[in-house]
């Protein structure tokens, strides 16, 4: 895969190793290497973010949660660079075939996809030992000759990039010289992320390039693209194909559209994405990911894709009953904080996950317990997504007991030794009526993995009724504790 094509110096880069991005990294203005891509993007959705209902005399701690709230961009970039393996989904897939008559193929091995020899060395090296879940039924329909189209729901970890990177490498003709696989992502470092995967499973492959239509990567008008893979965002792609001209879109054989969920809620790209797909040639192979698959997911894909096969993942709900739940009655932070000495100084606690509402509140939880000797981490959105990243490793690695977060970290952060989960906050909207969804997935980062779990929820006497209203919601009890009954908590099991 080397020789195909310039260095970052020219605005391209042929597909390479990590030294290559580094450098890349460099000559673009990101002088700390791939950190630098990982700033944060906290206004993305800032139009959503307008307060409802309610006068502050002081916006900090408003503020505080705004710039908190979860960035869908940032998320599935921070799920990316945490996934050391796959995810082994419980969840069942479905398949719609645009020709209900025709069978449906799925694979257990690589081997049946009758892939080309660099390919399946490329993939083997990449640790992937055989096809997950949404692989093995997906996979056979993205390499079917002819192309068929496909909208895809799948989760970060599941393998979907590396799916679709091994349909792109699979139809790219390596003697030709141009562009001919588009993938269009929603962010300058979710497009990076694609790219690495590109190089790693592609390394083998001679005279196959990858070039970034990104921020930045700036190429004379009239310059000749060479490279067959190109990834870029919505907007620069855009400019390329009709502002610079540098692409013939009419010889695009494969257009992927990645995290379409992202796409939906990012401002513009909607519009964007679909300009670009309507100027492809009729034959082209469209394949659509989304994390999500949600109404709107569904009209923005019937706008950009034709004529598709689709995969679903029916997601099974997530189940309460091996988490154990019990809420404090407190009148303050203060209170709060000796209710959760309490419950270190009476159960055994494997790794904890601590949820505050806003970063005033976690950053102060953390001096307490440090000053207590508790050896913790904090995870706010303040951080880069990197450097988010490197916090939740050092957790897993149990370099620290104690993790404590803003709703940054609610989903998707799975740790086998977690066997407490704490609501220092209840979480709740910007009605303050409370966040069910959140709610669930705070508690799910404990009883992971078909273990048993303890959520402990501390309540201001003025919040009862939220308590009381995700009791109703999803009928359960959850048992009061009395604070400074060592003996009842003792009693607890796991």
């Amino acid at each position: 895969m080397m020789g195909a094509g310039r260095s970052w110096g020219e605005a391209r880069t042929v597909v390479a190793g990590e030294d290559e991005v580094q450098r890349a990294c460099v000559r673009t203005g990101c002088e700390n290497g791939f950190s630098g891509l990982c700033t944060p993007r906290r206004h993305l959705r800032s139009i959503r973010n307008t307060t409802l209902g309610k006068n502050y005399a002081s916006s900090e701690e408003e503020e505080e949660k705004e710039d908190d709230k979860v960035d869908l961009a940032e998320n599935s970039l921070l799920n990316k660079l945490i996934r050391k393996s796959l995810v082994e989904s419980s969840h069942h897939v479905e398949v719609l075939q645009r020709d209900p008559s025709s069978p449906l193929f799925s694979v257990k091995t690589f081997e049946e996809l009758r892939l080309k020899k660099e390919l399946l060395q490329g993939i083997y090296a990449m640790g992937f030992n055989r096809p997950s879940k949404i692989q093995e039924t997906a996979l056979p329909m993205m390499l079917a000759d002819p192309p068929q189209n496909l909208i895809a729901q799948s989760q970060s970890g599941t393998g979907k990039t590396a799916a679709f990177v091994l349909a792109m490498l699979s139809r790219v003709n390596g003697a030709e010289k141009f562009p001919q696989c588009l993938c269009l992502a929603p962010t300058y470092e979710l497009a990076v992320q694609t790219g690495r995967v590109v190089e790693k499973m592609g390394k083998l492959c001679v005279n196959i390039g990858v070039t970034y239509a990104v921020r930045g990567n700036r190429i004379p008008r009239g310059t000749k693209i060479e490279e067959q893979i190109i990834i870029g965002t919505p907007g620069t792609v855009l400019d390329w194909c009709f502002k610079l001209r540098l692409l013939d879109v009419k010889k695009i054989c494969v257009f992927v559209l990645d995290e379409a969920d992202v796409m939906i809620d990012t401002q513009g790209f909607l519009d964007q994405s679909v300009r670009i797909q309507r100027v492809l040639p009729q034959d082209c192979q469209m394949l659509l990911f989304s994390a999500t698959f949600e109404d709107a997911v569904l009209q923005f894909a019937e706008q950009i894709i034709p004529d598709p096969n689709i995969i679903k993942l029916r997601r099974e709900e997530m189940t309460l009953t091996n988490i154990r739940q019990f809420y404090f009655l407190c009148e303050n932070k203060k209170d709060k904080y000796k209710a959760l000495c309490n419950i270190y100084g009476s159960i055994t606690v494997g790794q904890a996950i601590i949820f505050c509402q806003t970063r005033r509140n976690a950053k102060w939880l953390s001096v307490e317990l440090t000053r207590d000797g508790h050896e913790v981490s904090v995870l706010s959105g303040e951080l880069t997504v990197e450097q988010r990243a490197a916090v939740i490793q050092r957790f897993r690695d149990g370099k620290e007991k104690v993790l404590i977060t803003t709703n940054v970290c609610a989903r998707g952060i799975d740790v086998k030794q977690v066997t407490i989960v704490v609501n220092f906050n209840l979480p709740t909207n910007q009605l303050q009526y409370p966040d069910f969804e959140t709610y669930l997935h705070r508690i799910g980062r404990t009883g992971r993995f078909g273990k048993r779990g303890l959520a402990f929820n501390m309540v201001e006497r003025h919040n009862l009724p939220l308590i009381h209203s995700i009791e109703e919601h999803f009928k359960i009890k959850i048992k009061q504790l009395d604070p400074d009954d060592m003996d009842e908590i003792e009693k607890i099991e796991y």
